[in-house]
């Protein structure tokens, strides 16, 4: 098992860095209002649209910034391969695994996702502030973790069955099905792609802990396999890769472009 999750009774909060990551993909300024109007102590925040994401580009509906990009957000913000990455957002969300598997493409040795949200922490009397810290610029010699990064055309050898693995869709089966697709231009799904609907891993805003989970995944993947998570946009399939991570699997990349990007250029099933 790994540590992915942890409870904030867990924290050491010798160089601990908090980061916030909420956000809402409804209205995507309401993240930075959350942030300014409270957050726990020396929190920075990340916003999935600006910082873990570059819009500009065209591989998917949230596309992967660059790793120039990436390299700055990080030293901008002061981050340290020594410090403890601690990442919270509403709780239940994706927007925190998103930028935890960021942080481990990254090559971050030490990142967490907290199990409590934002409010719990609230609750448990961690110090709130509206001050948004000061950090010194950091600079980093990043070795990045490309193995966990897939994209279109390593998908297409896998769904052509050139190369070996095992694609897995973490949308509703709704979507994966063709039945119904609330944003993508073609509904369907990526050819031989298996189905976990991500929301199976929580309980409201928990996630489940690893044991209420692993015999579920299990009966869709093994751990022998080699998987590529995808969903929508690259978002909703952070927190499969992340639970997939937590119950021991070791073998998983995620496809950032995910079936945005897909239908751009490949056939779909139904």
């Amino acid at each position: 098992m790994s540590n992915v999750w942890i409870a904030e009774t867990q924290v050491d909060h010798e160089n601990v860095r908090f980061v916030d990551t909420r956000f809402s993909l409804q209205d995507s300024t309401a993240g930075q209002t959350m942030y300014d109007n409270g957050h726990i102590e020396n929190a920075v925040y990340l916003d999935l649209e600006r910082d873990l994401s570059d819009m500009n580009r065209f591989e998917g509906r949230h596309p992967l910034p660059s790793k120039e990009q990436l390299k700055e957000l990080f030293e901008s913000n002061g981050f340290l391969y020594t410090d403890h990455i601690v990442i919270y957002d509403q709780g239940g969300m994706p927007f925190a695994p998103r930028a935890y598997w960021l942080f481990k493409y990254a090559g971050f040795p030490d990142v967490s996702i907290l199990k409590e949200g934002y409010n719990q922490l609230k609750e448990l009397g961690y110090n709130i502030s509206t001050v948004k810290p000061t950090v010194n610029r950091s600079k980093l010699t990043l070795d990045w973790n490309v193995e966990i990064l897939s994209d279109r055309q390593s998908v297409k050898l896998i769904s052509e069955g050139v190369a070996r693995g095992v694609l897995l869709d973490a949308r509703s089966a709704e979507r994966y099905e063709g039945i119904n697709e609330p944003i993508d231009s073609i509904a369907g799904h990526i050819p031989t792609a298996r189905n976990f609907d991500w929301e199976q891993l929580k309980n409201e805003s928990t996630f489940k802990s690893s044991s209420e989970v692993q015999d579920l995944l299990q009966t869709v993947v093994s751990k022998e396999e080699e998987i590529t998570v995808y969903c929508g946009s690259g978002v909703t399939a952070a927190p499969l890769y992340a639970m997939l991570k937590e119950v021991g699997y070791q073998r998983v990349k995620l496809y950032v472009g995910s079936y945005s990007d897909w239908i751009t250029e490949h056939p779909i099933e139904k």
